[in-house]
């Protein structure tokens, strides 16, 4: 195979990684934005479940259920803003097992770049063994 032939094999090899690259990183600020969203939620949550827990057992509280305020029993609403709470909380351990899977692949395509950009380099410095 000619070095021009070697050359364009490994410029198309490039930019492959690299669009593979570029489709990870747009996926992992993905997972950020949405493992900021499930924070704010788990925050304001547990904000909630503070105050449900400063109430007596005959208070009186409302659910907002699209523009209606609902009455709900306090044991109810305590049950589903823990039960929320713990999915929230499954939600973000999952997407911080994913964005560590998703870190490691970064690692290892850039690592396959760099490689790449060196037998180019090499290539182009006519070192490169046929």
């Amino acid at each position: 195979m000619g070095s021009s032939m070697a050359f364009k094999e490994l410029q198309r090899e490039l930019e492959t990684k690299a669009e593979d690259l570029r489709k990870l990183q747009k996926d992992i600020a993905k997972n950020h934005e949405v493992r900021k969203k499930y924070t704010v939620q788990l925050g304001e949550n547990e904000l909630v479940l503070k105050e449900l827990e400063l109430l007596k057992e005959d208070a009186n509280v409302y659910k907002l259920i699209g523009p209606v305020l609902v009455k709900q029993d306090l044991a109810e609403a305590n049950a589903n803003v823990r039960k929320r709470i713990d999915y929230i909380s499954a939600e973000l351990k999952r997407l911080d097992g994913t964005l560590q899977d998703m870190e490691e692949k970064q690692n290892s395509k850039k690592e396959g770049i760099l490689k790449i950009q060196q037998r180019i380099q090499a290539l182009q410095a006519g070192k490169a063994k046929a």
